[in-house]
């Protein structure tokens, strides 16, 4: 994996690591105070937005890693309006999404990018990974942009929803929006929709979602037998492929399907 200085768009690797899981590794040395820097000379974004970035690694800096990682349960961990699973959003629960994860692993793969950790394809930090090894090895930086425009309607709703929580990740977002050539405008028109969105972070829409369902016993046998839905082929996908031999996969993935009034589904 490239690492911060290697590539000319060192901006996606540090909203990578911003927007993934704030492990330990990441407090340790001067990674956060190098992002910073990186951050606040990128061209690709504005000063303000720049100020939102450095806002939530000061933040981020001063809580340490367990505050920092509670904060982020509370946000992307809680509820299912803020997953980080691209295809969450664009396909739900149905059966494009894995044949989606299929084609983007295939993409993966043909650009000789691996994936150490078991991990779907579509985790948005892991795409900015992706995207961020493509210019590092040469890639077509209008094209890099033109995969974040690809997927900008969904990366728009997180931001809008962010800021509806006051919470200073919004700024990751916002960059990303930037970066593919996209108005911060877009943010505030969804406004109006996400203030009318039921929260599904609170006690009451958790133990809602977690209340037990009836067992149909007949028909879990069934599927044991035939495991063929979209989830366990999630499941296969999200395997360590340094051990799998490489596949060229020439079909394209479509970021299609998207309806901002439905509801968000995670399986």
């Amino acid at each position: 994996m490239p690492t911060i200085a290697d590539s000319d768009m060192k901006i996606l690797k540090v909203l990578s690591l911003l927007i993934d899981y704030p492990a330990n590794e990441l407090f340790e040395g001067d990674t956060l105070a190098l992002s910073k820097d990186i951050v606040s000379t990128s061209p690709l974004i504005s000063p303000e937005v720049r100020a939102q970035i450095a806002a939530l690694i000061d933040e981020m800096i001063a809580m340490g890693s367990l505050e920092a990682q509670a904060q982020y349960d509370g946000l992307f961990e809680r509820g299912r309006s803020l997953s980080l699973w691209l295809f969450e959003h664009v396909h739900g629960e149905s059966r494009d999404r894995g044949q989606a994860m299929v084609d983007l692993m295939g993409q993966y793969e043909a650009a000789g990018f691996e994936i150490g950790q078991k991990e779907l394809p579509d985790y948005l930090p892991m795409y900015l990974e992706f995207l961020a090894y493509q210019a590092a090895v040469g890639g077509d930086e209008i094209q890099i942009r033109m995969d974040i425009a690809d997927v900008s309607h969904i990366i728009a709703l997180l931001a809008a929803r962010l800021k509806d929580r006051d919470s200073l990740y919004e700024g990751c977002f916002n960059a990303l929006l930037q970066i593919a050539g996209k108005p911060l405008n877009t943010v505030e028109a969804l406004e109006e929709q996400v203030q009318s969105e039921q929260r599904d972070d609170t006690f009451e829409a958790l133990d809602q979602e977690w209340e037990e369902e009836v067992v149909d016993f007949l028909g879990a046998q069934q599927e044991e037998r035939c495991p063929s839905n979209t989830q366990n082929l999630a499941k296969g996908i999200a395997i360590d492929r340094s051990v799998m031999p490489p596949k060229q996969v020439d079909a394209p993935v479509h970021w299609v399907d998207f309806d901002t009034s439905k509801p968000v589904k995670q399986p």
